[in-house]
């Protein structure tokens, strides 16, 4: 198997997995309806251990945009991430299977969308919404949130596990954000999971589905890509004394970012 069709794969996984719990809890008539955030969050969690699990030996279960390029910041290459040349290859597989894991979340809770009336709730399946709607907080909670994730997958590929245990550590590093950073964005941290669903939405014939959002949809890519680069450089600046000019140049992005986005606030 090619590390393209596994990040495709390993995608669709985490969100089908994903997007499907957010369906069945928000959606009318769902058995599973109102479950609430701690299944959400939980389940997320699972969806990323199931798909490290499914791929990781394939193409080291990168799954998230924001992953491939934090690690190639840091020069975290390996046998299957062998440099920069892979980063667009390890992306367009992670949009396409976040793409058709939405797709198959559409088909899977099929009857739903037309005894759906709420447009937010069917949006609010495929793409994340913010809970109040504030430029700089909402792009500073995907920034910090990335920058976690990225930082302390730094720090458990630091450590020996137990063989395939480290799937199930990575799944409740992301159980963890969610439930902690969770609440004020819905935590894309990862550009994939919240563009290819969202492009989804847009193109699918969904009943009364309303506007994709798209004012909103590029701080769960900026906000993420440039939060998980500096997570990943953080840690290797902190930890092995490595400094290197991506470091300064993406934290003059960060902060440039956030300053605009207070602006617009």
């Amino acid at each position: 198997m090619t590390e393209f069709i596994a990040e495709i794969i390993g995608t669709f996984i985490l969100i089908y997995l994903g997007g499907g719990v957010v369906a069945g809890s928000l959606l009318p008539h769902s058995k599973s309806e109102k479950s609430g955030w701690i299944v959400i969050t939980l389940a997320w969690g699972l969806a990323v251990t199931m798909a490290i699990y499914a791929v990781g030996n394939f193409s080291g279960a990168h799954i998230n945009p924001a992953v491939t390029l934090g690690l190639a910041a840091a020069g975290e290459f390996n046998e299957h991430f062998k440099g920069w040349e892979d980063v667009p290859i390890y992306c367009l597989g992670q949009l396409l299977g976040a793409m058709i894991g939405a797709l198959m979340v559409y088909f899977h809770f099929l009857p739903h969308w037309s005894k759906t009336d709420d447009k937010e709730l069917k949006l609010g399946v495929f793409a994340t919404i913010p809970a109040i709607r504030n430029p700089f907080s909402n792009l500073f909670s995907e920034i910090m949130g990335t920058f976690i994730l990225l930082f302390l997958l730094m720090a458990i590929g630091s450590n020996e596990f137990t063989k395939g245990l480290n799937p199930i550590v990575v799944g409740l590093l992301v159980l963890v954000i969610g439930l902690s950073l969770g609440g004020t964005t819905g935590y894309a941290i990862n550009p994939a999971r919240d563009l290819g669903p969202r492009i989804m939405h847009f193109l699918l014939p969904i009943p009364n589905k309303g506007t994709s959002d798209w004012r909103y949809s590029w701080i769960p890519i900026v906000g993420p890509i440039s939060g998980g680069i500096l997570g990943a450089l953080s840690y290797k600046a902190l930890f092995e004394n490595e400094i290197s000019t991506f470091f300064y140049v993406d934290l003059l992005f960060v902060i440039t970012c956030l300053v605009i986005a207070f602006i617009k606030k």
